[in-house]
């Protein structure tokens, strides 16, 4: 997982490698549809009509469609939870809060967040191997707010789902060398059941494609550190310009797979940070 600054992002940003920008004109007509579309879902709300809520929901999944690309290319690609490509699975754009009904760690239901169906800040971007499996899970700690059209406080929320958007959530998670994802080392109890729980529910250590492709790259990573320990050693005495050379190649490819743009950069990342070496280091 690694963090995506949807705050401060918009589709009619020109600094997004790999995207076309959107006209103003275009973004404002598609936020005035979302605001349309939510006007339609309160009216039907107040009116008890919820099966028609949802089915209003339902036909307009072109909507949020639509801001898929843009979405992807904000993460470069890749899956916002998993950090994986084409691995795990076709994107979905999926709903951090479900739009429809929320389940509990229990599995009871409750209503869901209709009226952020089409709000652009609850979209991620997620592989459909876990936004098959997470459905409409959303359970939040005992004894939290919980928002409702009528008295929105989403950002009191005490959720267990770790949310790619925010930079605290995204440092809970580490790796290990066999692929697996953990709790960052020093958690309290509450933050490695939260690692855990939505590890589970998105099943990124259940995929084995997925945790096999994170031990390779664990294992790249550490060949490389060898033949950086290796070079490093040979130019301590500084008249080693073949030694220097090497030295330089190793970083670099340390660099790319390190790189927030590569696949499953994060595994490397905590592969160097282990090592817990100040030139290693300074590369994540």
């Amino acid at each position: 997982m690694r963090f995506i600054d949807l705050e401060h992002k918009r589709p009619t940003d020109t600094d997004i490698p790999e995207w076309q920008p959107w006209s103003q004109s275009r973004w404002d007509i598609w936020l005035t549809k979302s605001q349309k579309l939510v006007a339609e879902l309160a009216a039907l709300e107040a009116a008890g009509k919820r099966g028609e809520r949802n089915a209003l929901i339902d036909a307009n999944s072109a909507h949020w469609s639509e801001l898929k690309g843009w979405l992807l290319a904000l993460s470069s690609g890749k899956c916002w939870f998993s950090e994986a490509k084409e691995l795990f699975s076709h994107y979905d754009v999926e709903h951090f809060r479900p739009k429809k009904e929320a389940k509990d760690l229990d599995g009871k239901l409750r209503d869901g967040y209709w009226w952020m169906a089409f709000d652009y800040t609850n979209f991620r971007v997620c592989g459909n191997v876990g936004n098959r499996k997470k459905g409409g899970w959303f359970p939040l700690k005992k004894g939290s707010l919980c928002s409702t059209y009528s008295c929105r406080c989403e950002e009191s929320e005490t959720c267990f789902l770790l949310d790619p958007i925010n930079i605290d959530d995204v440092s809970l998670v580490a790796f290990d060398e066999e692929g697996k994802a953990i709790p960052v080392p020093g958690a309290s109890e509450w933050d490695q059941e939260r690692v855990r729980e939505t590890v589970k529910r998105l099943k990124l250590n259940e995929y084995v494609l997925l945790t096999e492709a994170r031990r390779k790259v664990w294992q790249k990573v550490d060949g490389l550190v060898q033949e950086f320990m290796l070079a490093r050693e040979r130019c301590r005495t500084g008249n080693n310009p073949a030694g220097k050379e090497k030295l330089k190649q190793v970083l670099g490819r340390i660099r790319d797979l390190t790189n927030p743009t590569a696949e499953l950069s994060a595994v490397a990342r905590w592969c160097l940070l282990l090592r817990n070496d100040p030139q290693l280091s300074r590369l994540v």
